[in-house]
């Protein structure tokens, strides 16, 4: 017998108890979870880190200390304020620390602040005491080995040890946190640069101190010329502050690449100017403003929220949210941007979006929320950083083990350097930088140029596309069309009859051409006619009821599907068709009344933009649900190489598919809620930020600006952006693959020389600083 659903379930239920440290359930039969017993009592733990937290010292956690403690922690930020790493999005806190992947500080995950970042200051301080001493060290070690010069003459060789070792103790001091961060590696089990160093540079001091106290231990044979072992307070002390260095480099270069949203925060106005319902006006902070409230702006002031004009009239920049140079001229009725700049006129206008509701808003979070993802290209860097600390441990073992066995004396000093040297010169950050910094840079820069990217992925698959399918109202032509012409097809209905029936079933769609047919109405004074039983039936037309007639409205094909007869039109309709027109064919109680062309006017760039997409070797396909005279009149203006016409969504989805199955990367615009399936399903969807808000939600990149030259912006910043990871990648691979050997002492029996753990620690602080150097590059990319 099969079970019921009234059988009782013998399973045990699940039981949970709550971890100490970070209040998460955890579940108590779950083996792999940690666990730890305190006072006779079993604690859970979510993850390794929280049972190496409690494990430190229990009672803190046990007390409820940590949570005063973060309480604290979180005065001192804006409520909410979550943190993240550069190189691991997806790790995210909700107070400041160190991501527990690679060692990284964290940095705020939402917007960028004003303040200057915490760790730079710490080590900034840090790098003031340890700079100094350690250029002391170094020049009297090299002045003494490089020049035969003794600056000291008047001290010992074991007092020379003690002063190194006197000024080498601030220096250790100053690299504190290098040496947490790699404790803290080895407890997580995620070793990283900071692993590398601290390991590196602890080894060299912990050999230093043996060798100052304990010269006995030590064969004759490494005396040097001051009679006493040879020790490395320099290259510790050195490298420690070439790393601090470094990381205020790299950190100061990764704030330019929030610079972006800095930009964008700075358009919107901190004050604007209500008008109550006295008609008083009184100024306001933005962030107090609710929806519904009256706001003027002045000539030369920047609109602060986002609303529709009530009175006045003016020219709007809106060069900063849209890309667009010229200036669009607005009047009541129009709808104006938040952080936009008035022009010469003043008007009035009703606030609608407020907060995070704002198109502004919006663009900062989506281009905050792409700077963090990820692109497939870094699993490769990933996977490769996961290999590379156990890597260059083990060939520092095996360049240690090769120097004691086949190096000449002294050989262990030698082989103190050469381990040194390998440990500090790897360095996995800047395989980790390559791709995150590159992105971070170009969804700033495609946000400045109106291009608005949702994640990194759809950045790299942009990179690759071959084949863009265009549609045509509203990406290629205006998306604001007119009425040209009305005929009657019934001796019934006159010309204003057919715009009056049409316009009436017309007003509950949100088409474009819906929007012209109502103008036109509008424009001669008709009044609309109740509708009932209205049905919009997508990519073919409408159908309700007035005055107990159905209206059908649509294309030909949907009248024929319906049975309607329209029989052989006017010459001068037919004119009205070869020229490219479209039509709409409207029929009342299953008879033909009338056909009214609509015509829209072409953008003035998308000529220019097909051209320079030809160039960059993309097919152009127009695909729209419009006549095929209609369409191929506007596809032999601006040039495009294939046309299919009379497409619903399905079809749209099905050439996608068709284009897909062949092989080819498919990028497809649309504007509309029948391009919203297809924009899902092509490789890359590109939504015009003028059309319905579907398409731009299953959209993978939106041009705010709506023109088809943001296509070309997008495969620019795509292709320049892909080649920067690229080079990023190939110069840390390069550089780990030579610098390791190098370190190791490969050149040593070709030409004599070992390389110091000095310049392995300025060319492993250079070679991250580079890669975000390198990424940085992009903000000059011409699109």
């Amino acid at each position: 017998m099969a079970d019921s659903c009234c059988s009782t379930d013998d399973r045990k239920p699940t039981t949970y108890a709550i971890d100490p440290v970070c209040g998460m359930k955890v579940d108590t039969d779950n083996e792999q979870k940690k666990r730890y017993t305190y006072s006779a009592t079993t604690y859970y733990f979510c993850n390794p880190k929280c049972y190496e937290k409690f494990k430190t010292k229990p009672e803190y956690y046990l007390t409820g200390q940590h949570k005063i403690d973060a309480t604290k922690k979180a005065e001192t930020a804006p409520k909410g304020t979550r943190y993240t790493c550069s190189c691991h999005p997806e790790i995210i806190e909700y107070a400041p620390g160190v991501c527990p992947k690679c060692g990284m500080a964290l940095e705020v995950m939402d917007m960028p602040t004003d303040e200057i970042n915490p760790e730079l200051i710490d080590f900034t301080r840090r790098l003031w005491v340890a700079a100094p001493l350690a250029i002391i060290l170094l020049v009297i070690e090299m002045f003494d080995h490089l020049l035969a010069i003794n600056l000291l003459p008047f001290l010992s060789g074991a007092e020379r040890q003690w002063l190194g070792l006197t000024l080498a103790i601030p220096v250790m001091w100053a690299g504190m946190p290098f040496f947490e961060r790699a404790i803290l590696s080895f407890k997580t089990n995620n070793l990283n640069m900071f692993t590398l160093i601290g390991v590196g540079t602890f080894a060299a001091f912990t050999y230093s101190v043996v060798a100052t106290f304990l010269p006995n231990l030590f064969p004759t044979s490494m005396l040097n010329m001051h009679s006493v072992i040879p020790v490395y307070y320099e290259s510790a002390a050195v490298i420690i502050a070439l790393v601090l260095m470094g990381q205020i480099m790299e950190i100061r270069s990764k704030q330019k690449t929030g610079n972006a949203i800095k930009q964008l925060l700075d358009l919107s106005p901190d004050i604007a100017h209500i008008i109550d319902k006295d008609g008083k006006e009184t100024d306001i902070a933005v962030s107090a403003i609710a929806k519904g409230a009256t706001l003027r702006v002045r000539a030369g002031e920047k609109i602060p929220l986002d609303g529709v004009i009530i009175s006045g009239k003016t020219h709007v920049d809106e060069a900063m949210i849209t890309g667009e140079p010229l200036q669009v001229a607005k009047q009541v009725g129009d709808k104006v941007i938040g952080g936009t700049i008035n022009g010469t006129g003043g008007f009035d206008f009703t606030a609608q979006k407020v907060g995070d509701e704002t198109i502004l808003a919006q663009i900062i979070k989506m281009v905050a929320d792409a700077q963090r993802s990820r692109a497939p290209i870094q699993s490769l860097a990933d996977k490769v950083a996961n290999l590379f600390v156990p890597t260059i441990f083990t060939a520092a073992t095996i360049a240690f083990a090769a120097w004691m066995y086949f190096g000449p004396e002294p050989k262990l000093s030698y082989a103190v350097v050469a381990a040194v040297s390998v440990l500090i010169i790897a360095c996995p950050c800047a395989l980790g930088l390559a791709t995150p910094m590159s992105i971070m840079v170009a969804m700033g820069k495609g946000a400045r140029n109106g291009v608005l990217i949702k994640n990194a992925a759809q950045l790299e698959k942009m990179a690759n596309v071959n084949i863009l399918i265009v549609d045509k109202t509203g990406t290629i032509t205006q998306g604001k069309p007119e009425v040209s012409e009305v005929f009657s097809l019934d001796n019934q209905y006159t010309v204003q009859d057919v715009i009056q029936q049409l316009a009436s079933a017309e007003q509950y769609s949100d088409h474009p051409l819906a929007h012209a047919v109502l103008t036109c109405a509008q424009d001669q004074n008709l009044d609309l006619l109740k509708v009932d039983d209205f049905k919009d039936v997508t990519g073919a037309g409408i159908s309700a009821t007035i005055s107990g007639k159905q209206i059908l409205v649509g294309n030909l094909n949907f009248m024929t599907h319906s049975k309607i007869d329209f029989g052989t039109i006017p010459t001068a309709a037919q004119n009205r068709l070869a020229q490219g027109q479209t039509p709409i064919y409207i029929s009342l109680a299953n008879q033909a009344i009338g056909l009214v062309f609509v015509a829209d006017q072409v953008k003035q760039d998308s000529a220019t933009a097909i051209e320079q997409l030809h160039k960059l070797g993309i097919k152009v396909i127009m695909a729209t649900g419009d006549i095929e005279q209609s369409a191929k009149a506007v596809a032999q203006q601006v040039k495009i190489d294939v046309v299919k016409a009379a497409m619903l969504p399905e079809d749209k989805i099905a050439l996608v598919k068709q284009m897909q199955a062949e092989g080819k990367i498919v990028a497809m615009a649309g504007d509309g809620i029948n391009d919203a399936p297809a924009l899902a399903q092509a490789d890359v969807g590109i939504a015009m930020g003028t059309g319905a808000g579907v398409a731009i939600e299953s959209a993978g990149i939106t041009l705010v600006g709506g023109s088809l030259m943001g296509i070309v912006k997008a495969k620019r910043l795509a292709n320049a952006t892909m080649s920067n990871i690229k080079q990023n990648l190939f110069f840390a691979f390069i550089y780990n693959t030579a610098g390791v050997p190098i370190a190791a002492g490969i050149l040593f029996p070709l030409v004599g020389v070992l390389l110091s753990p000095i310049f392995a620690a300025a060319a492993m602080s250079l070679s991250s600083v580079s890669v975000v150097l390198n990424a940085l590059r992009l903000r000059k990319v011409k699109l």
